[in-house]
């Protein structure tokens, strides 16, 4: 039988989310970075914040995550 490391399986997936996070940001931080013109950084903002509540809630479950595949459904 294979034991998982529920508190590295945590941290693997916390990097993984992380990652998937920083994907989704990339065409706003552009947005807001370069002000592109035609582009509004508000509206960017904003979807930037709807990605952050997003990955706050994966957090959240990943965090309270009892077993791997807790942890695997928080990630999807």
């Amino acid at each position: 039988m294979i034991k998982v490391d529920l508190d590295k399986a945590k941290l693997i997936a916390h990097d993984r989310r992380r990652a998937a996070r920083e994907q989704e940001f990339a065409p706003f931080d552009n947005v807001i970075a370069k002000q592109i013109p035609g582009a509004s950084a508000q509206a960017a903002e904003a979807e930037r914040q709807k990605i952050r509540d997003k990955y706050a809630v994966m957090q959240i479950a990943i965090d309270a995550a009892q077993t791997p595949d807790a942890i695997k459904a928080a990630l999807e």
